[in-house]
């Protein structure tokens, strides 16, 4: 049966699909991008897509070069700037979620099954952390600590812990209240060994689907940082940066903007995607 609706999941085929094209694009960013994303020729710049150029190198030696999708206002190849910012963008989605989703967890499990004082004062502190609009507070995250790929993923990371924190919680809530923990207590099991041998495995759906969800959001809040000139600093190939820069060449080449713009809106439908398939196998019951 549980192979049957796997089969039957179109959204987490098609998501996985899409998620897995940019992560191989990512990891072989070296390979398969046709030109170096930093070189910067003054005489080919803003090509547009499909010319070619012919001319001079940062070395001084004559080359003929071709654009798919063209080149920046620097001379910069857009499409290997594109592939080297899918590089950027996972980077930043999975870390920033593995930490914020690693720090959640451990709040959300430890304040949920001892509770008392230390499940109040987390739980308030995750509150307050929930109160402020989610990019004003990365705003000021990333103020503090200053523009770099480092500190967005850090940013990022603080932004979900709260997420993270009250679905554990919630879900541990529930689990240390049946029958066989309480038979696992009276057997004379610690609480530690309880807390990662029979709590966490029993809510570890939740966790992966909301880190898979979040990893979308985490991405595009990476852009808009870039966007915004506190994210990543150039000239690293990012895709936020590059919406950023193109703006004011959107009249005359838009395509500076319209490239990296479809590759972000990809990237991160093809996660939403994924997160709501894995969503609907891993908990039927909720989404029938």
């Amino acid at each position: 049966m549980t192979r049957r609706k796997f089969m039957r999941n179109l959204q987490m085929y098609i998501g996985g699909a899409i998620v897995l094209a940019f992560v191989l694009i990512g990891v072989f960013a070296s390979q398969l991008a046709p030109h170096d994303p930093l070189e910067q020729i003054a005489m080919r710049r803003l090509l547009a897509p499909g010319e070619s150029f012919e001319g001079f190198n940062m070395a001084g030696e004559m080359v003929e070069t071709s654009h798919v999708l063209g080149t920046d206002q620097f001379g910069r190849d857009i499409l290997s700037r594109v592939i080297y910012g899918a590089r950027v963008s996972l980077v930043v989605g999975v870390a920033a979620v593995l930490i914020g989703s690693f720090v959640g967890s451990v709040i959300g499990l430890f304040g949920g099954y001892f509770g008392g004082m230390l499940d109040v004062i987390s739980m308030r502190i995750m509150d307050v952390m929930l109160g402020f609009p989610a990019l004003l507070l990365a705003l000021v995250v990333v103020t503090v600590l200053g523009a770099s790929t480092l500190n967005v993923i850090l940013t990022i990371a603080i932004l979900n812990i709260p997420t993270f924190a009250r679905i554990v919680r919630g879900s541990t809530l529930t689990v240390k209240k049946l029958e066989y923990i309480d038979a696992i207590k009276a057997v004379g099991a610690g609480n530690f060994r309880i807390i990662t041998v029979h709590v966490l495995p029993n809510i570890l759906s939740p966790i992966i689907v909301q880190a898979t969800l979040s990893m979308g959001t985490a991405i595009v809040l990476a852009a808009v940082l870039s966007f915004l000139g506190v994210g990543t600093p150039p000239p690293t190939a990012e895709w936020g940066g590059m919406i950023d820069a193109g703006r004011q060449f959107l009249l005359v080449s838009h395509y500076l903007i319209l490239f990296p713009g479809i590759a972000l809106f990809l990237f991160v439908v093809g996660v939403n995607i994924f997160g709501d398939g894995l969503r609907d196998f891993l908990e039927p019951k909720k989404h029938r």
